[in-house]
């Protein structure tokens, strides 16, 4: 029998020797006691169904809800319950966070924080930081920002010119403020905290600037800073010491951050912190990845550039590496390793194993022994043709020597484009079918890189890009991924990259959103399209569900185009010039065609007539996956009740549960909503 669950556990004493050298014996046991009640409070929350306090759902980024009240039976049934506009027309990448009574939502650039009655929306109070409007000007790919966390009656978030903000979830009156880095140098921060136990965990965006990446732990009290770990560098700075223990026997050796780079490069060498944070409280160890190293022209880097690419293993009071394992050595391609780490247990072999399961940038789907840092497997689940496969011997992947970008030439059909196979955009997990559910793009570039040279707080690349659509023709996909046998069991074309997040339910059911301005939810066993419905503006957020006071099951998602993907429309860029956004308006410019910039909170739940309010157990998590589930019966198309002004079901693929199925293309949308009345922003690029 193949066992999936995802990981638990209670939090222990981690006994680092960084923290101890710095603090009293005594200090040190107040401060874990202080820690560990603080997380087990944050642990049972996150067990809570009925709530959603942190944007990957619990500690194991799953992004799965025990809710069953919204089934494969009755989602066709869903309607608008409110709506909420931001006034924003720049990418909306937020996911909401429900506590009590109340929704708290992030918005882009000015970083606005609302706080909304769950009963019909309206604004309790806001918080408005008031970042730097300079900082707009050096962010990569959008002015965006990813969501907040909770912790004893405190929201965590981010603002785009480097600060970190606590603020009194009853009040909305600022607790603290900390600024952790310069716009000047190129620095941002776009990424969603993650709370572990008396720690806030922040990290860095400016990859294409030279930045040089750090993760940050704040006090939770004070906003003071707890420990700083570099991604380049010395051990002593990446916080590397006698506890280290990689996976692979050439990754041992002594101040890797700074032997494998030309000298002083590793001082403006990427590795940024922008993407997603995961904790096991059993093993007491905070899993995340860095991005790119800089520039994108790897002949003025060689080495394999330590420790850009990687994955890290880090104790949450000390930030001391446990291990690390660099899946992208010497990257070629601006693979930004900042995707999602969902952790669970499962059956390999006949052995049970801690794992995560890791969707990569250069296509490959790694399940790494959590513990140890070991590739268990890493089978494609995108088209590749840059590599021929990863040696699980030295975890390694092994090379298309051909489609080594070289100066002055272009180098043709490299697949995954730069963005990957996917992005930022999280996938979840579900413990009752045992598959992983991947929103991801399909998109292959032409490179050429050239010389260049670092200016602090300017781009720093050194490549020419040009993004189109793989082979097929559509350029997204979102797909359901069997890590135990290490499959696609399912997949739906999609014509744009599926830049959403999604979520996924006890009642079988999976939600995602489409830059062409579609909310959809599918069987989660078969892929079938259930419902859909037409919002105002792309959708890039992440959606979740949750549970009213009165009982209903409710899901939430932030639509309003943008991001890397999206800024030919959020940036009003010229679609006839490919290169734009860093290559990718290439592969978008008929975007503009199908929606429009906004900002748009939709809310949406059953006809109270529907909604059995009658208190549900969730499932139990050691659930056999799914492996022969029949389809259920196709749903009759329906009408949404309400505005905006195109829903319904009609472009309902047809999806057949077993690898390599594919959904039919849909017809031609109609043509977008109107904007809202605001000025569209100019052309700066942003990520």
């Amino acid at each position: 029998m193949n066992i999936a669950k995802p990981a638990t556990g209670s939090a222990v004493p981690a006994g680092g020797r960084g923290f101890a050298s710095t603090v009293s014996a005594a200090a040190f046991f107040c401060a874990f006691l202080s820690g560990a009640h603080a997380n087990e409070n944050l642990i049972e929350l996150s067990q809570d169904d009925t709530q959603w306090v942190m944007p990957a759902k619990n500690y194991a980024s799953t992004r799965f809800s025990g809710l069953d009240q919204i089934d494969a039976e009755n989602v066709q049934d869903l309607q608008v319950a409110w709506t909420f506009s931001t006034g924003l027309v720049r990418g909306h990448e937020a996911a909401p966070l429900v506590v009590g009574d109340t929704m708290y939502i992030v918005t882009p650039w000015p970083n606005i924080l609302y706080a909304l009655d769950l009963a019909d929306g309206s604004v309790k109070w806001s918080y408005e930081p008031k970042p730097d409007r300079a900082a707009q000007g050096v962010a990569c790919c959008d002015v965006v920002n990813r969501g907040a966390a909770y912790l004893d009656g405190k929201i965590f978030y981010n603002t785009l010119d480097n600060h970190t903000v606590a603020v009194d979830a009853e009040t909305g009156e600022e607790v603290w403020k900390t600024k952790l880095g310069d716009i000047n140098r190129g620095e941002t921060m776009t990424m969603a905290p993650l709370v572990v136990k008396d720690k806030v965990l922040v990290g860095n965006s400016g990859g294409e600037m030279g930045v040089r990446g750090w993760l940050t732990a704040l006090d939770v009290e004070t906003g003071e800073i707890a420990w700083r770990a570099y991604s380049t560098g010395p051990d002593e700075e990446v916080l590397i010491g006698e506890d280290f223990q990689p996976p692979y026997p050439q990754d041992a050796e002594p101040d890797l951050g700074v032997k494998t780079w030309p000298p002083e490069r590793w001082q403006i060498g990427g590795g940024t912190v922008w993407g997603w944070i995961s904790y096991d409280p059993e093993l007491d160890l905070i899993y995340y990845g860095t991005a790119n190293p800089g520039p994108w022209n790897h002949n003025q880097r060689l080495g394999d550039n330590k420790w850009a690419a990687s994955i890290f293993a880090r104790n949450p009071d000390t930030g001391m590496a446990r291990w690390a394992y660099q899946w992208g050595p010497h990257d070629l391609y601006d693979y930004d390793g900042v995707n999602e780490n969902i952790l669970v247990d499962l059956e390999i072999d006949g052995q049970m194993r801690q794992v995560l399961i890791r969707p990569e940038r250069n296509g490959h789907m790694y399940v790494v022994d959590r513990e140890t840092g070991e590739v268990l497997s890493a089978e494609e689940y995108e088209h590749v043709t840059v590599t021929r496969g990863i040696d699980l011997e030295t975890g390694r992947p092994i090379e298309v020597a051909e489609k080594e970008p070289k100066e002055g030439e272009i180098t043709r059909d490299i697949c995954p484009a730069a963005p990957g196979a996917k992005d930022w955009q999280p996938s979840a997990y579900s413990p009752q079918t045992g598959l992983v559910y991947v929103p991801h793009q399909h998109l292959c570039m032409d490179m050429k890189v050239v010389e260049t040279n670092y200016i602090a707080g300017t781009p720093f690349v050194g490549a020419e890009v040009e993004m189109y659509a793989g082979p097929g023709g559509y350029r997204g996909e979102y797909m359901a991924w069997d890590p135990v046998n290490a499959e696609k069991v399912w997949t739906i074309e999609e014509n744009f990259p599926v830049w959403s997040g999604t979520v996924v339910t006890a009642g079988d059911v999976a939600f995602y959103g489409t830059m062409d301005r579609w909310f959809k939810a599918v069987d989660a066993r078969s892929g079938e399209l259930l419902w859909q419905f037409r919002v105002d503006s792309g959708i890039i957020g992440q959606p979740i569900t949750y549970q009213g006071p009165e009982g209903r099951q409710y899901v939430a998602v932030l639509a309003g185009v943008g991001g890397w993907s999206g800024a030919v429309v959020a940036g009003d860029l010229d679609t006839n010039v490919p290169f734009g956004a860093l290559g990718f308006v290439g592969a978008m410019q008929d975007l503009p065609q199908h929606t429009g910039p906004g900002g748009t909170l939709y809310v949406f739940a059953l006809p109270e007539e529907r909604a059995d309010t009658t208190p549900q157990e969730a499932p139990p998590a050691d659930t056999e996956p799914a492996t022969d589930a029949a389809p259920p019966e196709p749903q009759e198309e329906t009408e949404a009740p309400l505005p905006p002004t195109e829903q319904g079901t009609d472009a309902e693929p047809s999806v057949e549960q077993g690898e390599g199925a594919e959904a039919e293309t849909p017809p031609e949308p109609a043509p977008p909503a109107p904007a809202p009345d605001e000025p569209t922003p100019g052309g700066e690029e942003g990520q």
